[in-house]
Order: structure tokens, then sequence, then C-alpha cells
């Protein structure tokens, strides 16, 4: 179970993070630093081929879901349920999630703490969960605990679709994070020296990335029958992943 210290903490970090430092995500979206674009091309063209009839979408920390609004046009979506640690992010979200006609339902919140509820309500099940860049900043034992979770909410043949940070099987955290902050520093040429030492500042308090392995056997261990990998970027960092229940 998430211990409540921990998820205390990880939660002040990322609403810190985005409601302090909204310019710096603009940025890094906007110059593409990441490869939203390209990923987010990918869960298009998948969520297209994959759902031939109306399907339900949850997305934990969901932000401005302003790249999930991109890949959800002309798909056969018939529910989205957001879910964020910042109220601004939300209202942002909503309004650039109105072009999708579908039922919308946004929820402020740490998603480690609202997902064992979901749960426990038995009231939702979803045929696709995504995570983006947001399960990271859990500890093992919490992702643990939250994808076997989500495997209770999805119906079969439903998809956990996780878009994130996983490093080498060589690598360590540190490893992984010095060498990803030092392309931070070669290709995000906008960020001024202040913002860039912000950025190195949330990856290196905030950022647990696991291996491929770790994750494919944590989904095995909560009854996922299948996982695929559908996009890795360049610098092997970044990887979207499809876990089929």
């Amino acid at each position: 179970m998430v211990n409540a210290k921990d998820s205390e903490i990880i939660s002040s970090r990322s609403n810190e993070f985005f409601d302090n430092q909204w310019k710096i995500y603009q940025k890094v979206l906007n110059s593409n630093y990441m490869g939203h674009r390209e990923i987010y091309d990918v869960l298009h063209k998948f969520l297209l081929s994959y759902f031939q009839k109306p399907f339900k979408i949850l997305e934990l920390g969901c932000g401005d879901a302003s790249f999930t609004a991109q890949a959800l046009l002309n798909t056969s979506v018939e529910s989205y349920k957001g879910i964020d640690l910042s109220q601004a992010a939300l209202e942002i979200g909503n309004s650039n999630m109105a072009a999708i006609k579908c039922s919308k339902t946004f929820i402020e919140g740490d998603f480690s703490e609202l997902v064992p509820q979901l749960v426990k309500n038995q009231q939702d099940s979803f045929d696709a969960i995504l995570i983006s860049f947001a399960l990271h900043h859990l500890l093992l034992k919490q992702k643990d605990y939250v994808i076997g979770n989500l495997s209770n909410l999805l119906i079969n043949n439903g998809v956990l679709i996780l878009i994130d940070f996983v490093h080498k099987q060589d690598e360590n955290r540190e490893t992984f994070i010095r060498r990803y902050l030092e392309a931070v520093q070669k290709n995000w040429s906008l960020l001024t020296p202040e913002e860039y030492s912000m950025v190195e500042n949330h990856i290196s308090q905030s950022d647990f990335p696991e291996t491929q392995e770790t994750l494919y056997s944590i989904a095995q261990k909560h009854n996922f029958n299948r996982v695929e990998c559908l996009y890795c970027d360049s610098l092997d960092t970044t990887q979207l992943l499809c876990f089929y229940r």
C-alpha cells in the first residue's frame, strides 16, 4: 500500500512543478523536447486500430490533456475520465478536450490514492487506461501497488498504456538521470540556465524510472497476459508500452 508520507511528498513535488513551472512545461511541449508529437501520433494510430467499438478511457496524471485530446480525435471514444493533482491543469484540460465528443469527467487528486478507491467502489471499468510521464514519480512498491489496482479496473481485453522514462538494464537510477540530463543540457536549447536548473532539480529529486524488464515483471504478476512496445525514442530513454489484460 502507498505510504501516506511518501505519497504526500510526491504529490507536493509534482503539483509544485506543474503549478509553479507552467512556463517551462509549455516551452518543453512546444519545442517537442520529450518527443510528444511522435509518441502521441503512435498512440492515435493505436487507438484507431485497436478500438473499433466505443471505448472508455481513464487517464492518470492527465495534466492539461492537450496531447491526449489530439490522440482521441476521430476515435470511437465514448467516455474520458482524467485525474490530476493540479486544478489549474484540469481546467485547461477541460477546455482542450472540448472538441472530443464524449462524456468527460475531471477529478483533482493523487491517482495513487484515488485508483484504489475506484477499485473499492466497483463502479467504474475501462477499456483503456493511460499514464503518461507520471508513473515514474512513484517508487517501485508504489508502482506495483498501482498497477495491481489498475488491472482490476480494466475489462477483459482492456489495455494499460504507459508512456514513460525507461532505463536500460545495465543502468541504475543515477546513471540514467545523468545520461538524460546530459541530453537535456545539450538539446533543450531554449531553456535559460535558471529553467535548466529547475528541470534538473525536479528530475534528480522526483524521477524513479524502471527497466523494461521490471515493468514487464510487474505486469505479468498482475494478470496482464501480453506486453508490447510501440515506441522507443532515439536516446533509448522513453517508451510507449501496452499491457494487455
